[in-house]
């Protein structure tokens, strides 16, 4: 495994994914009951956009820059950006937070953390950036053995984000693999696989196999920062969300054209669809109007006069 996510730290797959992630975090949090946060991929969870891997692509340029500095944002974005600016007090964008940095800061004292990172190094760095928080758990480990090793958990709300490195060929069909494992532990639980957009018909399988999950509902959100004709390079990026809660859909509606807007690189561009729509309720069988017992009367045969 030689992926390194620092090369990649808050680009414009990361905004979205963060800002997707502060949301549902938020929606979550309007009820006070406890939730549980598992990353199988979680990387350092903190960046050095001035370090030496973040330096050489520049990519956060075309993504957190880009919204470092604007006068106006939709609210939405408050609790995704004040994290950044936590982080930065001094006004000049250097330290980004990867997901486990973002939910640590954005979860309740009664919310519990599980991270897990494969690579050795960067679990490291993981369990020495995420010290001193009682809250929080590190693993080094298999992150496709995530939900098999730590689901179900004691709290019966989970939010479980699955963003592999797709260093190899069959990493799609082991988020639905992950996501079906997931689900069968915990039907309700609130999963959001990350995943890469080169050429879209490279992902007409992979949105068959969401579909065929099972998952209750599976809301899919994709911003592209260039035409999706290029297999070659990194278009754009997508999120398949199981269980969103409510009110989220309707945020995406309006937060997605404005990032496409914000952070087109060629040609902005936003999807929004349900792989998996709710199912309604069976509608109850109607009950027959039969006359009840007259209070004080028993039921019986009718006596013969």
């Amino acid at each position: 495994m030689n992926y390194r996510h620092a090369f990649h730290a808050g680009n414009h797959a990361d905004v979205l994914k963060h800002l997707v992630l502060s949301r549902v975090l938020a929606l979550l949090s309007r009820k006070e009951a406890p939730l549980a946060y598992l990353d199988s991929h979680a990387g350092v969870g903190l960046y050095d956009l001035a370090g030496e891997q973040a330096s050489r692509t520049g990519e956060w340029e075309q993504g957190i820059g880009r919204l470092w500095n604007l006068p106006q944002v939709p609210a939405a974005l408050t609790g995704y950006l004040d994290v950044v600016r936590a982080l930065n007090p001094d006004g000049r964008l250097r330290y980004y937070p990867g997901s486990p940095e973002l939910a640590r800061r954005l979860t309740r004292p009664q919310d519990r953390l599980q991270l897990n990172e494969k690579h050795p190094e960067d679990g490291r760095l993981l369990k020495a950036n995420m010290a001193d928080d009682p809250r929080l758990a590190v693993h080094l480990g298999e992150g496709w053995h995530v939900p098999r090793a730590l689901m179900p958990t004691a709290e019966k709300r989970v939010v479980l984000l699955i963003d592999p490195p797709f260093e190899q060929a069959d990493e799609l069909a082991r988020c639905v693999e992950a996501l079906k494992e997931a689900l069968g532990r915990m039907r309700q639980t609130v999963a959001i696989i990350w995943y890469p957009v080169k050429a879209s018909r490279q992902l007409r399988r992979f949105h068959q196999a969401l579909a065929g999950s099972g998952a209750p509902k599976l809301l899919q959100a994709e911003l592209y920062v260039h035409p999706t004709d290029d297999p070659e390079r990194l278009n754009g990026s997508g999120l398949a969300i199981a269980n969103p809660p409510w009110g989220l859909e309707d945020e995406l509606r309006e937060l997605l054209p404005w990032l496409a807007t914000q952070l087109a690189q060629s040609a902005g561009g936003w999807q929004l669809d349900w792989l998996i729509e709710e199912q309604a309720a069976p509608t109850a069988k109607p009950v027959e109007n039969k006359p009840g017992p007259v209070p004080g009367q028993k039921r019986g045969k009718p006596k013969r006069s």
